[in-house]
């Protein structure tokens, strides 16, 4: 399974780790000195939840991001689930005309 955020699709990204010596310029000395450069992974933070949905009256389980988590927590669950694509509106109950298809037929 990959690290993405099932909210906001944050995903693992790469980056550079930079080690450097010397003192700097404006402290006196001759500058900062690259010694080294790595590469290295900015992971998400991801965390399992189960959400509980009001409108849907049940529970949605989601792999989330610690800023996905906020983002609910302002918006509310149903519209950021809505919008991510991760439910779908409730449907609406059907209307029936008084009087047919209830009760003992006269």
């Amino acid at each position: 399974m990959s690290r993405v955020c099932t909210v906001n699709g944050t995903r693992t990204r790469v980056g550079n780790s930079i080690a450097r010596r010397g003192l700097a310029k404006h402290r006196g000395g001759v500058g900062l000195k690259t010694t080294g450069i790595t590469r290295r992974k900015f992971k998400p933070n991801l965390h399992w939840k189960r959400i509980w949905v009001p409108e849907l009256n049940r529970f949605v389980r989601v792999r989330l991001t610690a800023r996905a988590m906020k983002t609910i927590a302002k918006n509310g669950a149903f519209q950021v689930l809505l919008k991510a694509g991760l439910v779908k509106p409730p449907k609406a109950k059907k209307k029936t005309k008084t009087g047919e298809g209830t009760g003992p037929a006269n």
